[in-house]
């Protein structure tokens, strides 16, 4: 890291708070706080919601899973197949449902459907298995800065959580959406600027094909169920599994709910998931094609696995990264990384606030609160859960062999069920609230199960199985 590269980071982090100090200036209620207003458009929106699930987690560990995780490759291009079916069919019977509700917690939809404990219940399930999992992406991105500043993973974990919880009791939502958009560009020329560099130093894209195994190319696989044969990766998993897990994150998980409720009617709603649906494959696409890149060049230049910790490939790109890219490129870089972790903390954390505020204090208080008195309760809240997500950061390592499998089976754990429920409640008049909860119980049982004594069959499947 040289002096330049640290300016253009400093310059950064102030950049975001300076932010969301100037647009919590005009915030006074927690509508303001929580959707800012319900005035945004579309594509801000839209490149929030697709940055989010694209930022640190996906550009550190997809290359990773591609290069060297056993049994990766292009096969996780599957996974994005499903998204596409995932939006429509929130466009066609979630979303029109939500917005007409006006609400700002996606679980009060749930009281006015079944009642009030059913709420209560799905809302603490939400922010249990969200706060871990964004514990999860702070990890992530503290795995870069501990690699490139030469410092203990512990402190730069810290410094990642304390930049983002300060800016967003700032901002709010508002300045999570702004932020992410500028992220997307930031970190989209990241990947053109490491994948050039790459392509130089392994001679090009024609050398992929002789130096990459044959089977890290394949991107579908029909052979593999992963019901009973212990491979997690075939097209079924991937797809039908990831069609679950994709309609629960995005249509009822609060982290983005609450994004296309801040949407100013329900066209530019829809408009924000299309984008995301159809746009967020080429991104995708392009953190596997660096992954291929990084892959050949290790294979050309073995020893370079010595700069990794033994059973660690998420470091391969920070490695990388600090090795090979020229001084000012290598800071870009980095605050694109650290812009994407912080931007997924913010607007967690954020979400995590709204449903605690919304679905649990208020429901315990049970008296009308002044529009002051919201606003320091969403943003005590805000403290509370960033600092509750930055503890968790330190205990995420061993979950799974690299960070993004991690995050996707704590929340494969829990999205069916609660999609089942959602679900029975938008298309069925009989659905009743007691059903409703045992087979929420029922279903996280059933994976936790699976999780701990069957590992035969693949965390993918725990999305369709829960249900």
């Amino acid at each position: 890291m040289t002096f330049l590269d640290w300016i253009i980071i400093i310059l950064y982090a102030g950049g975001l708070i300076v932010l969301g100090w100037r647009l919590g200036l005009k915030q006074k209620t927690s509508e303001d706080y929580y959707l800012a207003g319900r005035k945004l458009p579309w594509l801000p929106i839209g490149f929030s919601t697709m940055a989010t699930q694209l930022g640190a987690i996906s550009f550190i560990s997809a290359p990773a899973f591609v290069a060297l995780r056993e049994g990766g490759g292009m096969i996780w291009l599957g996974y994005e197949l499903a998204l596409p079916l995932a939006m429509i069919v929130l466009m066609a019977f979630f979303f029109p449902v939500f917005h007409s509700l006006r609400i700002i917690s996606v679980y009060e939809f749930l009281e006015r459907r079944y009642d009030e404990k059913t709420r209560i219940v799905m809302s603490l399930v939400f922010q249990v298995s969200r706060g871990l999992a964004t514990g999860v992406t702070i990890y992530a991105a503290a795995i870069v800065l501990s690699v490139t500043l030469q410092i203990p993973l512990s402190i730069t974990i810290l410094l990642i959580g304390a930049v983002a919880v300060v800016y967003e009791l700032f901002g709010g939502i508002h300045v999570d959406i702004v932020s992410d958009t500028i992220q997307m560009i930031v970190i989209f020329l990241g990947i053109i600027i490491t994948g050039l560099v790459g392509l130089h130093l392994i001679g090009g894209w024609s050398s992929i094909p002789e130096l990459i195994d044959p089977a890290r190319l394949v991107a579908v696989d029909f052979s593999a169920h992963g019901l009973g044969d212990s491979q997690d990766f075939g097209f079924w998993p991937l797809f039908i599994g990831g069609f679950f897990l994709y309609a629960s994150y995005y249509g009822c998980d609060q982290s983005q709910v609450q994004r296309e409720l801040s949407a100013r009617n329900l066209k530019e709603c829809k408009l924000s998931l299309l984008f995301n649906g159809f746009f967020r494959f080429p991104i995708v696409l392009a953190y596997c094609a660096l992954g291929l890149i990084l892959g050949a060049y290790v294979v050309q230049h073995p020893e370079f696995l010595g700069n990794l910790p033994q059973g660690r490939p998420d470091y391969l790109l920070p490695a990388f990264i600090l090795a090979k890219m020229p001084p000012g490129v290598v800071g870009l870089i980095f605050i694109a990384i650290m812009a994407a972790a912080m931007s997924s903390l913010d607007s967690s954390i954020n979400s995590l606030s709204a449903a605690t505020v919304e679905d649990i204090y208020k429901k315990i208080r049970k008296r009308k609160i002044e529009p002051e008195q919201e606003m320091r309760l969403a943003k005590m809240f805000t403290l509370f859960w960033g600092v509750f997500c930055i503890g968790f950061a330190f205990f995420v390592g061993d979950i799974s062999p690299t960070i993004i499998e991690s995050i996707n089976k704590i929340g494969s754990a829990f999205y069916g069920p609660v999609f089942a429920v959602f679900l029975a409640g938008i298309i069925s008049s009989k659905a009743k609230p007691l059903p409703a909860i045992v087979g929420l119980v029922s279903g996280v049982t059933v994976n936790l199960f699976l999780w701990l004594f069957v590992p035969s069959v693949s965390w993918l499947w725990w999305n369709a199985i829960g249900f």
